[in-house]
């Protein structure tokens, strides 16, 4: 068994099990995290005895104890973001080429992959969760909490976001732009139904279920989850607001040309959905929600390589922003993370302030790869 404060690895029959052991920090990942678990996953993937893996995240019960599942991974350390851009530490760096690099292994891992999301799933917790993967089988429930909110610290949905967000709801026009600006909250049912999730199950069959998965006498995916979902949880009709006219009034606002184009078309309409979108769409950084829509919309014709060497682009700059002369403090999704968990003022002063001051000349460049080809972090990627 391989372990350390923050990742459990150990193996159980025929099953190598990963457990997220920072729960008071809602198993965010640090960079040491990522390291551990792309050991642990490149280890079982030559290991013969190994058929499967599986990954859940230790949660906190009501009287302050901790247990296993209640929470998946809310996305990466934004503190320790903060920290190094504003130290100038090269681990950020490292911590960006890393972590996508595992979200590429997960998505080619030759094993089934079970994520069992339960409670929160944001962010960097989305890109071990099998969104990317082949083999993958999802699984969440009544407690699932899942989003890419990235754009709420001034930084884009990454960790493969623009390209499995792009693809969501069948590549319904308008879905993926709306989930990455807005950082709309999906509950199971949404999950399920917008093709993020494969199966609900309910969270009091977490733990049976784990403990089951060592002695699966095959461990084909599709036999997996046909085992998987004789204990799901059907959704009701009337929880799924991922229903065909909700995707189309969806569609209808998220197909402009541009993040200020898009917010214009839903201030002009009446109903309170589209005011309340607009209005958050509003208090999001103008800057980075034009570098989203762009994102979202050349990673829906990319391969998943390609996506993850482009948004490891744009993270750099996103904190060395270069051709806005800004960097460390200066940077929006530096002053994001402030506003939204350091000074938790929840006032960011974003710059530009409006999306009416956003020009071309602001937004090409981030799609300026600033390495050659050869030297490109993730060139090794295919």
């Amino acid at each position: 068994m391989i372990e350390d404060n923050f990742v459990v690895a150990e193996e159980r029959g025929n099953a190598g099990l990963i457990t997220l052991n920072r729960p008071k920090a809602l198993n965010a990942l640090s960079l040491s995290m990522v390291r551990d678990i792309t050991a642990a996953l490149l280890k079982w993937r030559d290991q013969a005895d190994i058929q499967l893996v599986a990954i859940r995240g230790m949660g906190k019960a009501a009287d302050g104890s901790f247990q296993p599942f209640g929470s998946f991974c809310a996305g990466g350390d934004i503190r320790f973001f903060h920290q190094a851009a504003l130290a100038g530490d090269p681990a950020l760096e490292d911590f960006f080429t890393e972590e996508y690099s595992l979200n590429h292994l997960i998505h080619t891992y030759p094993k089934p992959y079970i994520a069992l999301m339960d409670g929160i799933c944001m962010g960097g917790g989305m890109g071990i969760s099998g969104h990317l993967a082949k083999n993958s089988v999802r699984i969440v429930t009544e407690r699932t909490k899942m989003a890419m909110p990235e754009t709420n610290i001034g930084l884009f949905p990454d960790v493969g976001g623009g390209y499995f967000l792009s693809r969501c709801a069948n590549s319904q026009p308008g879905v993926g732009e709306y989930l990455a600006l807005t950082g709309h909250m999906l509950h199971a049912p949404e999950a399920v139904s917008l093709g993020l999730a494969d199966v609900q199950v309910s969270s009091d069959q977490l733990a049976a279920l784990w403990e089951s998965l060592g002695k699966q006498a095959n461990a084909d995916r599709n036999a997996l989850l046909k085992t998987i979902t004789i204990n799901s949880v059907a959704p009701r009709a009337d929880s799924m607001p991922a229903s065909s006219t909700f995707l189309s009034k969806i569609g209808d606002s998220f197909n402009h040309p541009t993040a200020l184009a898009i917010t214009q078309a839903l201030e002009a309409r009446s109903d309170d959905w589209a005011k309340e979108t607009a209005a958050t769409l509003r208090k999001r950084s103008p800057l980075m929600l034009e570098v989203t829509l762009q994102l979202i919309r050349r990673a829906r014709s990319m391969s998943l390589a390609d996506d993850l060497r482009l948004e490891r682009d744009l993270v750099r700059h996103c904190f060395h922003t270069k051709h806005l002369q800004r960097s460390g403090a200066s940077s929006e999704t530096v002053e994001g993370i402030r506003a939204l968990a350091v000074d938790k003022d929840h006032s960011p002063k974003w710059n530009p302030e409006k999306l009416e001051d956003i020009t071309l000349e602001m937004i090409a460049p981030f799609f300026a790869s600033p390495w050659p080809v050869e030297a490109h972090p993730l060139r090794s990627l295919v």
